[in-house]
């Protein structure tokens, strides 16, 4: 049974209840996983490729379903929810950003809205509104299209299309990965300072620890499909488990060696 939450402490938007999924082929992607979200918070989750990551992220918005244990989306069962309803009202950003080609960046941008029914006249200001908000200027980038864009123009694009509806979700696999390490710095500051006025519960799955102790609330490690461990960045620091302190290690060492 899950523990309540506390009537002091942020409501719970993702719920993990016992989680596994397997594949068809018999593959065991993820583990009895046992994980509540809060409102409000981002939750880094770290891992090497194949530990699981994605996998829980796609469960949430049901682009997979647990073979075994239930996620519950604000209180409700992903299966108990339409899932063109579920997936409209949770923002996904993808490493390959994935933007039509044919459209505009405007048109990109205000897609789901267009899909919901917004008027014309809400989508180009809420367009124009959160094309500013990461750092796009709309005069000069709203009719643009992808290829006239830089890599890290694109991911702002993607940053603003998966918002353009407000959704309270926010889901991110490993958007800033294929970006050169300038951009990704850039980025990851940007992200960090845009994430205090969203406010938004945020899942953001990624290899790099840097990356997570920059933007966490808490960081959640996985491995083999299980949930090793979920901390707050100094106490993840501090910790004695030893695959954290071996990932700890290699950050410290790296760190020095930058300096």
């Amino acid at each position: 049974m899950a523990t309540p939450t506390p009537s002091n402490s942020p409501a719970i938007t993702v719920d993990f209840r016992g989680v596994s999924f397997q594949t068809p082929a018999g593959a065991l992607l993820v583990s009895d996983l046992n994980l509540a979200i809060h409102q409000g918070e981002t939750l880094v989750l770290l891992g090497e490729s194949g530990s699981g990551k994605t996998t829980t992220l796609k469960l949430i918005n049901r682009l997979l379903e647990p073979t075994r244990g239930e996620v519950l989306v604000d209180g409700r069962p992903t299966t108990a929810w339409d899932p063109i309803r579920l997936r409209r009202s949770i923002g996904y950003v993808i490493q390959d950003i994935g933007l039509m080609p044919h459209f505009s960046v405007a048109r990109n941008v205000g897609l789901v809205p267009m899909l919901e029914g917004w008027d014309a006249e809400r989508i180009l200001a809420r367009t124009s509104e959160l094309l500013g908000m990461v750092g796009l200027d709309p005069t000069a980038f709203a009719h643009r299209r992808p290829h006239e864009l830089s890599g890290g123009q694109r991911q702002r694009v993607g940053v603003a299309r998966a918002l353009a509806a407000d959704p309270h979700i926010l889901l991110m696999d490993e958007p800033f990965g294929a970006l050169d390490p300038v951009t990704r710095a850039e980025l990851q500051r940007e992200f960090r300072e845009l994430k205090k006025k969203l406010r938004k519960t945020i899942v953001f799955v990624t290899h790099d620890l840097r990356e997570g102790l920059m933007l966490a609330d808490r960081i959640g490690l996985m491995a083999g499909g299980k949930l090793i461990a979920v901390l707050p960045p100094a106490d993840f620091l501090r910790a004695e488990h030893p695959e954290i302190k071996s990932i700890v290690a290699v950050y410290r060492a790296r760190t020095e060696f930058d300096a």
